[in-house]
């Protein structure tokens, strides 16, 4: 791929500057355009990355040189952004969670597919070194048959440190909506979709202080369950729990990120909010754990390399791996331990997924050419 497919990035906030960062170094891609609706925030990151132009959102999307808008904007305008680009005839690829809603979600991939473009979403982590290799680890059977697994995500929540913490607690935000994507997506791509999923969850505190700058002293108040505990049944037959939380000071330091169970051992995988390791593997009937050297690079922070293998896949015809359809599938389960705590039934999930492809080996440094 000679030609980069020039991208417009949205939303200049804190999470922008790493897509600005690795966008440098992918093979198939520019940022070539920025926006924000703070019109001087996009002129400063422009200026600071060497952006061609700062724009406004309908400039940007109504540019005919850009072919995918990156939309980096808080979780309730994901979907409008998304909209708003795809009437455009850009490919879209968004931050998690896909939107707020189911219906916005279905929305939004009925579109992409009427117009024939595609739609992707991070979390792009489980491309990271660490969780492709897990991935490899249980295709060759090292753990035997999966039959269950842990995930735990325990914070404080983001009011001690976040600049701007208010929409964490907003309607879209709260532990399962912020960090259940990066764990619910690890997940279906070591074990496959989800048939369906019960839990309890929980607003702790009505009420919640900002103690970092610079915005000390303000109060939040909290609108979506910041304690979620639920249950996963896949497809596969393993039989998951997770629990999410912002109500935690902090749990036992060797409490587990993600552990998958089988017939012949046990992997532990790494953080899925990162892209490396380590990753751990415990033989049936053995009490020594032994660490696996990563199979695959992007193990360092490689945000963006989902939209680099969409990019990929939009000239060349092939599935894109961090897809709408992955994105939507994680997004309905989130609903669904809400739900199966509201009515307390399990949540019956209503749509599936393929299991993302495993990357292959040995792939170039900040490429996906295959």
């Amino acid at each position: 791929m000679k030609k980069k497919v020039k991208v417009g990035l949205v939303g200049c906030g804190k999470i922008s500057g790493i897509y600005f960062q690795n966008a440098k170094l992918y093979d198939a891609l520019e940022i070539a355009a920025c926006a924000d609706l703070d019109m001087g925030r996009a002129k400063e990151k422009a200026e600071e990355f060497g952006i061609p132009k700062a724009y406004t959102v309908e400039e940007l999307v109504n540019d005919p040189d850009i072919e995918v808008v990156l939309n980096l904007t808080i979780p309730r305008a994901h979907a409008e952004i998304a909209m708003k680009a795809l009437h455009n005839g850009k490919h879209v690829y968004g931050e998690k969670p896909l939107a707020v809603t189911t219906e916005e979600g279905r929305q939004i991939l009925e579109t992409a597919r009427s117009k024939g473009l595609l739609v992707g979403s991070a979390p792009d982590t489980f491309l990271g070194g660490g969780i492709q290799t897990c991935r490899k680890l249980i295709d060759d059977g090292w753990i035997g048959r999966p039959l269950a697994a842990t995930a735990f995500m325990m914070s404080r929540g983001h009011e001690s440190w976040h600049p701007d913490p208010e929409f964490y607690y907003d309607i879209g935000g709260g532990p399962m909506f912020d960090m259940g994507p990066y764990y619910l997506t690890a997940l279906i791509n070591l074990l496959g979709p989800i048939r369906r999923v019960t839990g309890s969850a929980k607003i702790s505190l009505p009420e919640r202080t900002i103690t970092s700058q610079p915005k000390y002293g303000k109060k939040i108040e909290v609108k979506v369950p910041t304690h979620v505990a639920g249950v996963l049944d896949f497809h596969s037959g393993v039989v998951a729990t997770i629990i999410t939380s912002f109500d935690i000071f902090g749990g036992a330091p060797d409490l587990p990120r993600i552990e998958i169970y089988g017939t012949h051992g046990t992997l532990s995988v790494p953080d899925p909010n990162t892209f490396g390791g380590p990753v751990r593997f415990r033989r049936a009937g053995s009490q020594e754990w032994s660490e696996i050297p990563l199979l695959y690079g992007y193990a360092e922070n490689s945000r963006g390399v989902g939209l680099l293998d969409m990019i990929y896949a939009i000239r060349s015809g092939r599935s894109h791996r961090a897809s709408g359809e992955l994105a939507y599938h994680v997004l309905e389960a989130m609903h669904g331990f809400h739900i199966a705590s509201e009515e307390g039934r399990h949540y019956i999930m209503q749509s599936t997924c393929n299991r993302p492809a495993a990357l292959p080996l040995g792939l170039s440094p900040n490429t996906l050419d295959e």
